[in-house]
């Protein structure tokens, strides 16, 4: 049942709602992700502590979603939208990545408009922010029913997945039980969550720029060494996208399902896990994060995917003929180990190893978001220490357990979780407009770096801790 359901929502509801809305945003939007590119990448040379010690830079929030967004998708899941789908798959994988940066553009933009402020001056924010903030408290039911399946999904569920694609790593690459893997996982997050989100980030600027960037030097190799083959690569993707040439894989409808199916899996634009983080950020206009935050889904997406493909498509191993969806990350080790030696599968079971082990540090913050907004107002500090051991307890026995069900499970409510943000993003899209008009202006103006200005927004409900109001009383009509 759990997987009729989940095949329902994947393959036919979310797939028109993420693709529709997708291009119905890059178009309202005239087309926000390829007018502001540039300044994606001017974020890497910025200063990357431009916030207070309180605050996660603009850069650690672009950090931390990448280390949520980059993953088994990128090793693992393009195999299966190869194995199944044909290359063709990857060209509409590319499509959907680059309208999911518009999408990802809006939600996070929302996320930085509707944060809020916490004591301690952090800030947390994400769509059950936007949804009880932006529509009203009329809907804070939607608000709710948002962050518990967030926590279900994310903050136990993946929690669980994950730690069995990291011990199962180490078990391929150095033979480690799984049961020692899964108390070492449990050991060293332990030490960095009891620390809060600054060590998450602080832990994630580190490994992430290592991870990413040794995958995208191990692809930059192969390339080299078959450079001559990446014309013929590239033409064979855009003819099996529009089945031109023998059919491979289930044929175009099959390119264009899991192409867009895996796309979204691997990018999460329009899931709303990425505002969690994005809302973190200490920002002078909440665009500026949409525009850093749509960069990471063209990192995951159009760079770290596309490596993947490449890898296997101009290597030996993959077989047109086999549509076994079992060889997965199998098929990317053996197509790696084509080019570069058997030493290639053990790189690809370290890279599944750090892209596992950071995600588990991303998804438990997604729960810790849950878990800050479902007990607001109340003493949560017991109650997200309570989580905390949780976490620990789910990384040793997810190590050891059969997670076909969690996994079946966790497919549901993810689609549900989409879903649920996907009708927000769609009622508050005036709202993420009219934002982006305030910051074309004032780029127009020739204001370089625009700010927001909450006193031209009192009609949207903002927490006057995160956008304080301008006092203008002093000043002459």
């Amino acid at each position: 049942m759990l997987s009729a359901l989940s095949d329902l929502l994947w393959s036919k509801v979310l797939i028109a709602l993420l693709v529709g809305i997708g291009i119905w945003f890059t178009f309202a939007t005239r087309f926000v992700q390829f007018r502001y590119f540039g300044k994606m990448f001017g974020i890497l040379t910025a200063n990357h502590h431009e916030a207070d010690g309180r605050h996660l830079s603009s850069f650690q929030a672009l950090i931390l979603s990448v280390a949520g967004r980059v993953g088994g998708g990128n090793i693992a899941g393009v195999a299966v939208a190869i194995t199944l789908g044909g290359p063709g798959a990857i060209f509409w994988m590319w499509v959907v990545g680059l309208m999911g940066m518009a999408t990802s553009f809006i939600e996070c933009t929302l996320a930085q408009v509707y944060k809020t402020a916490e004591p301690d001056g952090a800030y947390r924010g994400g769509p059950a922010h936007y949804i009880e903030r932006g529509l009203g408290s009329n809907w804070k039911w939607l608000a709710v029913i948002y962050s518990i399946l967030l926590l279900v999904t994310f903050g136990i569920g993946f929690i669980a997945l994950q730690s069995y694609a990291v011990a199962t790593s180490l078990k391929d690459a150095f033979d480690i039980p799984l049961y020692y893997s899964g108390i070492g996982l449990a050991l060293v997050v332990g030490l960095i969550i009891f620390g809060g989100v600054k060590r998450i980030a602080q832990v994630a600027e580190v490994l992430v720029p290592i991870m990413a960037g040794g995958y995208l030097l191990i692809a930059i190799v192969v390339l080299g060494l078959n450079f001559t083959e990446i014309p013929a690569t590239l033409k064979l993707i855009v003819e099996s996208a529009f089945g031109i040439g023998p059919v491979v894989g289930g044929g175009i409808g099959a390119a264009i399902l899991m192409g867009v199916k895996r796309g979204l899996f691997s990018n999460e634009a329009g899931l709303g896990s990425a505002p969690n983080v994005a809302a973190v950020a200490y920002v002078p206009h909440p665009a500026n994060q949409g525009v850093v935050q749509s960069f990471s889904v063209f990192i995951d997406t159009i760079i770290l995917c596309t490596c993947t493909a490449l890898i296997i498509l101009m290597g030996t191993a993959y077989d047109p003929s086999l549509t076994d969806s079992s060889q997965g990350v199998a098929l990317t080790q053996a197509s790696l180990a084509t080019h570069i030696g058997e030493w290639g599968r053990v790189f690809v079971s370290i890279a599944m190893l750090l892209f596992g082990f950071s995600t588990v540090l991303y998804n438990y913050y997604l729960g810790e978001n849950s878990v800050s907004y479902l007990t607001t107002g109340r003493s949560n500090e017991f109650v997200m220490n309570g989580f905390r051991v949780v976490v620990i307890c789910l990384c040793c026995l997810g190590a050891i357990m059969d997670l076909g069900t969690v996994f079946g499970f966790a497919d549901l409510t993810m689609g549900l979780l989409a879903l649920v943000n996907l009708i927000a993003l769609a009622l508050l899209f005036k709202t993420g407009k009219r934002v982006l008009g305030d910051y074309d202006r004032q780029l127009k103006s020739g204001n370089k770096v625009p700010t927001f200005h909450a006193e031209e927004f009192t009609d949207l409900n903002l927490d006057a801790e995160s956008w304080p109001v301008a006092d203008n009383s002093r000043k002459q009509p």
